[in-house]
């Protein structure tokens, strides 16, 4: 039986598993497919305010790709553009996405596996967690899009050792050099607690926020979508909601209008 990647949704957050245990839910094609399927079902529910991603099990986030089908997938260079397109397509889903997306890491995280945790918003890891870019291992050429996704939350010195040398990095060494925010005990009900807390925020000012931390990373016309989306938020009804909540000391109820 292939893996699967499915999509659920509790309250105003959605929850996207990774799942196929046996393989340690390594990404077939299909499954990148899958991915890129359940952001864009997300960005088209208004209801949702945040997303988490977390692998099946408690062996793996994922594992990496899954090379029992490279053969036929990744054996000539006409289905590896194609392969590759669906892995840059998913990744990018995932860093665009509407609402902010966090990686639950409890196990390896490998590969594409940190490629796509590294695509989330935020990344919070159990202990035993342990992250790899396994590619010199392989003989895979590791992509300028997937050395960028690196470089926007790794240091360079940092990106070319884990590629030079397929180091394996422990969750303490992960959250030293900043490949994940956090280390939680119990990580996924640590996750499902923060995405709570960013549920009941003001999703208006969080999508400002999200769209100012593109355009600083990316420049150009990303700028003047960040800056309507600042604006938006002084004309809010949740921003006059937040005031006077502040001022009637209480928890806000916020709408997203």
């Amino acid at each position: 039986m292939s893996g699967t990647v499915s999509l659920s949704n509790v309250g105003q957050v959605a929850h996207i598993l990774i799942d196929d245990i046996p393989n340690y839910n390594a990404m077939t094609l299909q499954m990148w497919h899958e991915m890129t399927a359940a952001i864009t079902s997300i960005n088209e529910n208004a209801d949702v305010r945040v997303a988490v991603i977390r692998g099946a099990g408690d062996r793996a986030f994922v594992s990496g790709a899954n090379i029992t089908e490279f053969e036929k997938v990744r054996s000539s260079s006409e289905t590896t553009a194609i392969y590759n397109a669906a892995v840059k397509a998913a990744q990018s889903a995932i860093s665009l996405c509407r609402v902010p997306v966090i990686a639950s890491i409890q196990g390896i995280c490998y590969g594409g596996g940190l490629g796509l945790a590294l695509s989330c918003d935020l990344r919070y890891a159990s202990a035993e967690s342990k992250f790899r870019v396994p590619a010199a291992r392989l003989g895979l050429g590791y992509g300028v899009e997937g050395v960028q996704s690196m470089l926007e939350n790794i240091r360079p010195s940092v990106v070319a050792e884990a590629l030079y040398r397929s180091k394996v990095y422990t969750a303490e060494e992960a959250l030293a050099v900043g490949m994940v925010n956090g280390i939680l005990p119990q990580v996924h009900d640590g996750v499902n607690q923060i995405a709570d807390e960013i549920a009941n925020n003001a999703p208006l000012t969080i999508r400002a926020a999200k769209l100012a931390i593109r355009a600083v990373l990316n420049g150009d016309s990303d700028v003047t979508i960040a800056n309507e989306a600042v604006a938006a938020c002084f004309a809010s009804e949740d921003y006059k909601e937040g005031r006077k909540a502040f001022s009637e000391k209480r928890p806000p109820v916020f709408r997203g209008l």
